[in-house]
């Protein structure tokens, strides 16, 4: 359809006949108002002669023409007789429609997926491919559909959530401690993680908690507290990995970290003198063994000691037992108050520490009367 068409359409909606213009310009036009007579239309915004003024409550030539218009009869604008479209309309609105057609195509066709991400390629819900780091073409949607899957991103969970609740587990020996836990995760199979668990995150969390509740329950109070921390992580890792690879959810457990184990609140300060007579328990465990270690490394010692003399004592017998009953007086006469000289014409037994005992308390006796003789 032609401009001119639209813009005649336009026209020949104001007018009430004929194709004249209707401010009264045609021939046999009164006066540049007109009336019905005469060889053109009235000028429709004109006031109308006195006689053929409407009635109060009357409607007026363009408020007549407007609702026409819009009931879609009497007028020659279009073809059912009602206002036209705008001008270029049909046009307009096909760009629009093609402009919304290609930001679709060009939004849902083309996915980028960076280094650490992976694309789930679906067509029609049904699952094609696993696409790598790159640019893909594909259908748009809703014909293919692709999700979008960080496998790089290590995940955290920590029980309790945020920390503030006690979470309360019982041991294996009965008692009750309060753990403080964070297990770490990523994605390894895109297709799985996307289609076999509904909710990744609240799964992986309900089996670490399962998982630690087991272990624990099947070590003491003193292990979990203590130095089995570290097999009751690698136990939990071991547990949590089979169960999830049980669901198919395409998890991998990177590592299980027990941050604080302490007894509840309610009983700490019985727990703490219960851990404080436990470390004086491994202190005096520890000193007496170490004592023991010492005795026995004498003892070995000595007897390494008397391998070597009986090696000599076999080579020369009578050397060995002189030097050995010499050694042996030795250490007993060592603090002895005897001198024993053996020498022809000199007297057996002379007490030369008698001797030299008396001189001593002689030599301190003269001072002693020195001074109270000169008081």
């Amino acid at each position: 359809m032609t401009i001119g068409s639209r813009l005649r359409r336009w026209t020949g909606i104001l007018m009430s006949e004929g194709p004249k213009s209707p401010w009264g310009g045609g021939s046999g036009d009164k006066g540049g108002d007109g009336d019905d007579s005469g060889g053109g239309p009235r000028n429709p915004w004109a006031y109308p002669p006195e006689g053929k003024r409407p009635r109060s409550g009357g409607s007026t030539t363009l408020d007549d023409l407007l609702k026409r218009a819009r009931r879609g009869g009497g007028g020659s604008g279009g073809p059912g007789g009602g206002l036209p479209g705008i001008p270029g309309g049909k046009g307009l609105w096909a760009l629009i429609i093609g402009g919304l057609l290609l930001a679709w195509v060009a939004l849902t066709s083309f996915h980028t997926i960076g280094p650490e991400q992976r694309g789930v390629l679906t067509y029609l819900g049904r699952f094609q491919n696993v696409l790598g780091p790159g640019i893909y073409p594909t259908w748009p949607a809703p014909f293919a559909s692709v999700t979008v899957v960080n496998v790089d991103e290590i995940r955290d969970e920590n029980f309790p959530r945020g920390g503030e609740e006690p979470n309360l587990m019982i041991t294996g020996d009965q008692n009750i401690v309060d753990l403080d836990y964070q297990v770490r995760w990523n994605v390894a199979n895109p297709q799985a993680y996307v289609f076999q668990i509904e909710d990744p995150e609240d799964t992986v969390r309900s089996v670490a908690e399962s998982a630690m509740r087991a272990v624990v329950a099947t070590a003491t109070l003193d292990e979990t507290i203590g130095d089995g921390r570290d097999a009751i992580e690698a136990r939990v890792i071991e547990l949590m990995q089979r169960i999830l690879n049980e669901y198919n959810s395409g998890v991998r457990v990177q590592g299980v970290a027990i941050k604080n184990a302490s007894a509840p609140a309610e009983v700490d300060e019985a727990f703490k003198a219960v851990t404080a007579a436990q470390q004086q328990a491994q202190a005096g465990l520890n000193d007496a063994r170490a004592y023991a270690q010492q005795v026995i490394a004498q003892a070995q010692g000595e007897a390494a000691q008397f391998d070597k003399i009986y090696e000599e004592y076999q080579l020369a017998p009578e050397v060995t037992r002189r030097r050995m009953y010499y050694d042996t007086m030795e250490r007993v006469l060592e603090h002895a108050n005897t001198t024993v000289i053996e020498a022809d014409g000199v007297t057996p037994y002379l007490p030369l520490p008698e001797v030299r005992r008396r001189a001593a308390q002689g030599s301190q006796q003269q001072p002693a009367q020195q001074n109270g003789g000169q008081q």
